[in-house]
């Protein structure tokens, strides 16, 4: 009874670091060429994906939603829409990858993981900009936004961006998880 406790301590604990290391990578980001301006690549899902390896899937969407909170809290933002993005888009970048890896393990895994969480995230995100994220800001800001504005806000700019955010990413996790791997494989047999 008292090891499970400091178990779900340790791993509470484990996923409010990830979270605060993912704020602040949250916080580093810059705009692509040739894109809007206000979307930007940053590396907050990184922790994420280290959560979703070590623990489950939902683990790696906690510390995507606990960062998010945060942000909104120490930014002040005043703008749920864009957190609530960033957090949808965060968990279909991060579920595939953890799911992927839970069930087969290994580098490929982590591979095919990923080029499913990057095509699903530009997938969704680009219909969900289109139906609901867009519409929801002309509401927000009261302007008129018209089916020719919402395609070519997604065409030139959702759906690249995602794209190629989880491409950029991606090339940077890999090195990165047969890096850590074996450290990754030792915390995620603690945790069982």
């Amino acid at each position: 009874m008292q090891s499970r406790r400091s178990s779900k301590l340790v791993k509470l604990v484990v996923l409010s670091l990830l979270a605060a290391v993912s704020l602040v990578l949250f916080f580093i980001s810059f705009p692509l060429p040739l894109l809007p301006p206000y979307l930007k690549v940053d590396f907050s899902d990184v922790p994420a994906l280290l959560a979703g390896l070590i623990f489950s899937p939902l683990a790696g969407v906690i510390v995507v939603l606990m960062k998010n909170i945060l942000y909104f809290v120490a930014s002040g933002a005043t703008d749920p829409i864009g957190v609530t993005a960033n957090f949808i888009a965060g968990s279909l970048f991060v579920v595939p990858v953890a799911y992927m890896y839970h069930r087969y393990q290994g580098v490929k895994s982590i591979v095919t993981g990923l080029v499913i969480g990057t095509v699903g995230m530009a997938i969704v995100m680009s219909v969900l900009n289109y139906f609901v994220i867009l519409p929801a800001y002309s509401l927000l800001i009261g302007m008129e936004m018209n089916d020719t504005i919402k395609w070519a806000s997604v065409v030139g700019g959702v759906l690249p961006f995602n794209f190629i955010k989880g491409v950029i990413v991606s090339m940077l996790f890999v090195p990165v998880f047969i890096k850590m791997s074996s450290w990754i494989n030792e915390k995620r047999m603690q945790a069982l």
